[in-house]
């Protein structure tokens, strides 16, 4: 398992993830990519604690990812199954088990700032806090896609399924946009990864 994770881990996060992961009988599964989470945990019916984590993730979101969910698992072993699976209990367990990981050794310095900040409240995805999702975007392979902050407004764009829309007025947080063939109006993240059609 170790010279598997060498792979997907930062090096000095390696062994601390690796006890972990021992310490608490996960049966990790590197998955393909899914488009609606980076990971997920389940207790199976036999009892086994699984957690599954997107291959595709480059190696910072895929050590925050696997973090998250093996907080879920030490909350509900700790508080019970009855609590909210992102609520007050597994927020203060996440950000214990992330603690030790916040250093220069592990993450790039000009994401320690960032990664800092959102542990102060973590949120249910790393992608709901755009600015550390913009952050770790940025150690991803190049592609062609484009953020909806960066859309012109009333710009042309399609989404992972084929889906048009025409970017409008930014509400709060989110972007109001139209859905070209039916009307319907949606609320995008401002990191919702996008192509961008025409402007």
């Amino acid at each position: 398992m170790k010279h598997i994770l060498e792979k997907y881990l930062p090096s000095h996060a390696l062994e601390p993830v690796f006890v972990l992961i021992q310490s608490n009988n996960v049966h990790l599964k590197i998955v393909n990519e899914r488009r609606t989470r980076h990971g997920d945990y389940r207790k199976m019916p036999d009892g086994v604690q699984q957690i599954t984590i997107n291959a595709n993730l480059n190696k910072y979101r895929f050590l925050i990812t696997l973090i998250h969910e093996i907080a879920h698992l030490v909350a509900f072993n700790e508080f019970g199954r009855n609590i909210k699976p992102h609520g007050a209990e597994w927020k203060i367990t996440f950000r214990n088990l992330m603690l030790p990981f916040i250093r220069p050794e592990i993450f790039p310095t000009k994401l320690l700032p960032v990664i800092a900040n959102h542990f102060r409240n973590p949120k249910a995805s790393s992608d709901t806090d755009a600015r550390l999702s913009v952050a770790l975007k940025s150690y991803d392979p190049q592609n062609d896609k484009n953020y909806i902050f960066e859309i012109p407004f009333g710009g042309v764009f399609r989404i992972y399924n084929g889906k048009t829309f025409k970017r409008g007025p930014k509400r709060i947080k989110r972007y109001e946009c139209l859905e070209i063939s039916t009307g319907k109006v949606y609320l995008f993240q401002p990191n919702a990864e996008v192509e961008l059609l025409k402007n």
